[in-house]
């Protein structure tokens, strides 16, 4: 094949084809940003891609609030976090690092990730070896990964005081086998109301039922033996987001941790090794 410049254009040819395509001036191409930004950190390949996945389902790609259309990054000296939210859910991963630290020793250096940014560095993290080179300049993110470097924007804005959303008092808890309540839920949820997709936790002594009724479909019920000795209540959640947390943990059992029916549940992964995974989901009024 052959390719050369041509006057306002670009000659194209191979064997008995011949082609010119018109091109813009090259100087109307802009600049590219440079990574020589304060921040400058080898992060661990595994570690962030287990952040990425387990947060990015979580990021609005409706709401006004443009500071919410992105994920919130924050680098410690040993630990970093990604913690993303809807404002009905959150989820935030906390993974322990090993090397490096932030320009100032001790400080945590935060910057906000666009929904974008976050789906094109879970591609280039699927392939390859090799830690990750991140850095932040005054208004770009420098991810370099395996030879790529991806180059993003900052979404300028105040993240949401995530550490006051996750509750602390929740005194109920619950474990479940990951994959019979994936299942359970996943079965119940397809006669639940098509606008709403809201299922019921109903809580007894030794048992869970998980329920769904619309008056276009029917109603649904599966029971689940569980270790459970609390007062008997019941709770409403949005369907798609008990699975999205579901499919996105690997352990056999996971948590359930309530407080009353009205207060945000977290649900945790239970046996995780090298980092701490907690989401945060509001209960339905239905």
């Amino acid at each position: 094949m052959r390719i050369a410049e041509d006057k306002n254009g670009v000659k194209v040819a191979a064997d008995r084809f011949d082609s010119r395509m018109q091109t813009l001036p090259r100087e109307d191409f802009p600049a590219v940003p440079e990574a020589s930004g304060t921040t400058s950190a080898m992060l661990p390949r595994a570690a962030v891609k287990e952040m990425v996945a387990k947060t990015q389902f979580a990021i609005t790609g409706e709401d006004t609030r443009f500071f919410l259309n992105g994920a919130l990054f924050i680098l410690g000296g040993s630990q970093m976090s990604l913690v993303a939210t809807d404002g009905h859910r959150l989820a935030l991963v906390t993974v322990d690092r090993k090397g490096g630290k932030p320009s100032k020793e001790g400080e945590e250096v935060r910057a906000i990730l666009p929904r974008k940014t976050l789906w094109e560095l879970g591609k280039l993290l699927t392939e390859g070896d090799g830690d990750i080179r991140y850095e932040r300049g005054e208004n770009h993110l420098f991810f370099e990964v395996g030879g790529r470097m991806l180059i993003s924007r900052m979404i300028d804005g105040q993240f949401p005081a995530f550490e006051r959303v996750i509750p602390k008092g929740n005194n109920k808890r619950i474990e479940f086998e990951r994959e019979r309540l994936t299942n359970a839920v996943k079965r119940v949820a397809l006669l639940s109301n098509e606008r709403s997709r809201s299922v019921k936790f109903q809580l007894d002594k030794g048992k869970v039922e998980v329920t769904s009724s619309s008056p276009e479909f029917g109603e649904a019920k599966e029971t689940l033996p569980v270790d459970y000795a609390d007062a008997s209540m019941q709770i409403c959640f949005n369907a798609q987001y008990v699975m999205e947390f579901l499919g996105a943990v690997d352990t056999d059992q996971v948590a359930l941790e309530l407080k009353d029916e009205v207060s945000q549940a977290v649900m945790k992964p239970i046996g995780t090794e090298g980092y701490d995974y907690t989401y945060v989901i509001m209960p339905m009024r239905v």
